[in-house]
């Protein structure tokens, strides 16, 4: 464990650094409203690559994929792993496509209203609202937990001092002082990665391979065999996941400032393709990892598995995993807090805030953040409920607006069809159980295990896509 005394020093040290990075960045330029929220067409491709990389990561990429691993086998970590790929891929082929069609964009939503209308604008940015504050209260739980781990600094602590530094350098310089500052933490994640390689390597690759294919050992006598790579029956539960954080990623509403952010539609692709790669790369490492802490032993508290895999190591290593962990919470708080304020300004409040009044808008969100982690600290549970309804409605909401790239799908098609999507959730519980379960899906979307439920999310995805094209194709035939 860190000291206290040390703990402080790296945390208000790293801490010092981004605002002042972000401080000496924001006297460069010269922000506007557009600017403040677009960067609009002024990053190359390395630039958007590692800011969607470092904007994407975040602090929970030390609990998810290792808890992942803990539970599941390899399907769940592969999954897990290409989820967080997906939907920069599906960013480099839609991207474009959407810039073109909305040049003067800045959230997705911003799209929506020109092919679907006001209402299907508003709706868009209530899921991504719903979406962006789960993860951002999540990961000032995850920084908290960390550091609270590695020294007993009180969980409170870090939350408060991260929400401070990342909206003064926000406030500061909007878009394009993140993008800059995402440049040295994508730095930071690297290293960070490199590190966990050389963990690997320094116990040996064979000693940890074998303890990734062990199953838990404490468990097996209760017949509960979880946690080993080697396993290949999880898959309904890997593609559950791939389902439902790609389309509530696409709602993410960082990553579609990015993409008016890119000087062209070339170094959008290309810069997408780099992110896709390296979060893939990234997490992969991480999942596996859960899986060899699952087979040395059982853990009363698995998200913290990769944290109970290092904490045998020197002072020195944890004390650089602390500053790590500093620089992914604020890479991915900085791009939460900047797009939430877009999705207010433009999409809820219909481009009628200023840009004074769009900065009191990201000062906000710190707070309510701060009392949501606060709340659910303890009930790590709900935050994963609460996760699992917004890329519900996500996925409910993602193909009917993905399907209005056709010029057949209508306004009314694409609401109504998002509606249904929901519908189908309640329609299919009511017929594999009963009509209080498909309610029940809607604000628990598990299976008997506690899962991601791969069935009530391709109800939700195939039905709201279904009735998208016949709504749409009715209202066309009677034009």
């Amino acid at each position: 464990m860190i000291s206290s005394g040390l703990a402080y020093i790296l945390l208000l040290g790293t801490l010092a650094f981004f605002a002042w990075l972000g401080y000496q960045e924001s006297l460069k330029i010269e922000i506007d409203q557009d600017s403040f929220q677009s960067a609009r067409n002024s990053q190359n491709w390395i630039m958007i690559g590692l800011s969607l990389f470092a904007s994407g990561m975040g602090i929970w990429i030390l609990f998810g994929p290792s808890e992942v691993g803990y539970y599941g086998g390899f399907y769940d970590v592969f999954g897990y792993a290409l989820s967080s790929a997906t939907p920069f891929l599906l960013l480099a082929y839609l991207g474009p496509i959407i810039r073109n069609l909305t040049p003067q964009g800045v959230t997705l939503a911003d799209f929506v209203r020109q092919k679907m209308g006001r209402p299907m604008q508003l709706y868009v940015g209530i899921i991504s609202i719903l979406y962006m504050f789960t993860f951002m209260f999540a990961e000032y739980i995850a920084i908290g937990r960390a550091v609270e781990f590695l020294s007993g600094v009180d969980f409170l602590i870090p939350i408060v001092l991260v929400a401070i530094v990342t909206t003064f350098y926000t406030v500061m310089g909007g878009l394009p002082v993140s993008i800059k500052t995402d440049r040295i933490q994508s730095f930071f994640i690297l290293w960070l990665i490199t590190c966990v390689i050389l963990l690997i390597f320094n116990e040996g690759f064979g000693n940890i391979l074998d303890d990734a294919k062990a199953h838990t050992p404490e468990d097996i006598e209760w017949e509960w065999y979880h946690g080993s790579i080697s396993d290949y029956s999880t898959f309904e539960a890997g593609l559950a996941l791939v389902l439902a954080i790609t389309a509530a990623e696409m709602f993410s509403q960082g990553n579609w400032q990015r993409t008016w952010a890119s000087e062209d539609n070339e170094a959008l692709r290309k810069g997408a393709f780099l992110a896709s790669g390296l979060c893939f790369v990234a997490v992969l490492l991480f999942g596996f990892l859960g899986t060899v802490t699952a087979g040395r032993g059982a853990l009363s508290d698995p998200s913290i598995a990769f944290f109970d895999l290092i904490k045998g190591y020197n002072e020195l290593v944890l004390a650089m995993f602390l500053v790590l962990g500093v620089a992914l919470v604020c890479s991915s708080i900085d791009t939460l807090q900047n797009a939430i304020g877009a999705v207010v300004s433009r999409d809820i409040a219909d481009s009628n805030l200023n840009l004074v009044q769009a900065k009191y808008v990201v000062i906000s969100t710190a707070p309510i953040a701060i009392f949501l982690a606060w709340y659910y600290a303890d009930d790590t549970l709900s935050v994963f409920q609460i996760f699992l309804v917004a890329d519900l409605f996500a996925a409910a909401t993602v193909l009917p607006i993905f399907l209005s790239l056709s010029d057949r799908v209508t306004a009314n098609g694409g609401l109504v069809g998002a509606m249904f999507g929901l519908i189908s959730v309640v329609i299919y519980g009511a017929f594999t159980s009963d009509f209080e379960t498909g309610i029940g899906y809607l604000t628990n979307p598990v299976n008997d295990f506690g899962l991601a439920n791969l069935d009530v999310f391709l109800s939700a995805l195939l039905g709201s896509a279904l009735m998208t094209i016949v709504f749409s194709e009715i209202e066309n035939s009677q034009s």
